[in-house]
């Protein structure tokens, strides 16, 4: 029996293929990643007034690189499939690479903490030059894994790796913005100033992607004919959160431009592989995309955020991330 034919004529949906878990990984690493390179102006190059700010940097990159393995492996449903990528490698895949990325990254993460609390310069530079070299690949494959499925226009665009890295930058000015107010501090400028610069490269890239889509380009022009529905409006409602978070970022207030900010780099992951896979490989039946009270839903991003909560309290608990941290 044809089961192609069926799946067109009587438009069979499908269950997503990637879970909210994944929206939940690529949105905690990518702000990790980002906090990485946040902290480097203060910590590894010492300029002056970024001590503090690059240690709340390096926070977030620690809560939000230590949770997001968690997340990956909730989405692949059992360490065994985690496993078989170093047991049957296949280096002609994006994924293949990410599992040796991630441990890379991870590991150069934690080595450039520990340098940075031991006060020891000489393994900082080295930790640093490791981690940032594992970022990059980071950065790079979570796009490029996304980029290549050309049976979703939406993700087939090189427009994609740009807008996760300006909504990732975006998400980690906020998360250190967020961090640095629970600290109880409020200097803004600087992070109030990188929140605006993130923000207007993300509309930056948005507006690419429309030009191009009206302008005729095909891919681009199936992608917008992808968006459908309630997406149109939860498409629209992101794009007026980063217009907020531009105006907010003008003010001196930490805390709400940071949660504006980290709404708006979490809604972009959303509305990419959820409403990415709203529309079906076969057929013309639209896939709904809701919210439930189960594991892979819901409560999987309600514990995902327990689990960064937990990271945080542990890493503030034992250790001070001020300019007089010590270890």
């Amino acid at each position: 029996m044809n089961t192609t034919a069926i799946t067109e004529v009587l438009g069979f949906a499908r269950e997503p293929g990637w879970l909210p878990w994944a929206v939940q990984y690529f949105f905690l690493i990518g702000i990790s990643t980002m906090a990485f390179f946040l902290s480097l102006p203060g910590l590894l190059w010492q300029r002056a007034g970024w001590q503090d700010l690059a240690r709340h940097a390096l926070l977030a990159a620690l809560v939000c690189g230590l949770a997001a393995p968690v997340a990956l492996l909730a989405d692949l449903h059992q360490p065994g499939r985690f496993l078989n990528f170093y047991l049957h490698t296949n280096f002609g895949s994006w994924m293949g690479w990410g599992a040796y990325f991630i441990p890379l990254y991870v590991v150069g993460l934690l080595a450039y903490t520990w340098s940075v609390l031991r006060a020891n310069r000489a393994g900082l530079v080295f930790a640093a030059l490791v981690a940032g070299v594992g970022a990059v690949l980071v950065l790079v494959y979570t796009g490029m894994e996304t980029m290549i499925v050309a049976a979703r226009p939406l993700w087939h665009s090189f427009l994609i790796p740009v807008f996760f890295a300006a909504t990732a930058l975006a998400g980690a000015f906020g998360m250190t913005a967020m961090f640095e107010a629970l600290a109880g501090r409020r200097e803004a400028k600087v992070l109030n100033g990188g929140l605006h610069f993130s923000q207007w490269a993300v509309l930056l890239v948005i507006a690419a992607w429309l030009v191009m889509a009206l302008g005729g380009a095909a891919p681009y022009r199936e992608a917008l004919a992808t968006i459908h529905g309630g997406w149109v409006a939860a498409w629209i409602w992101f794009i007026v959160s980063v217009a907020v978070t531009l105006w907010l970022a003008r003010g001196a207030s930490l805390l709400i431009p940071a949660l504006f900010a980290l709404h708006g780099a979490w809604l972009a992951r959303w509305l990419v592989f959820m409403g990415g896979q709203s529309v079906p490989k076969l057929g013309s039946t639209h896939t709904a995309q809701t919210l439930s009270l189960t594991p892979d839903s819901l409560l999987g991003i309600i514990g995902t955020a327990g689990l960064c909560l937990f990271i945080y309290i542990v890493l503030t608990s034992l250790v001070r991330w001020d300019d007089s941290a010590h270890a």
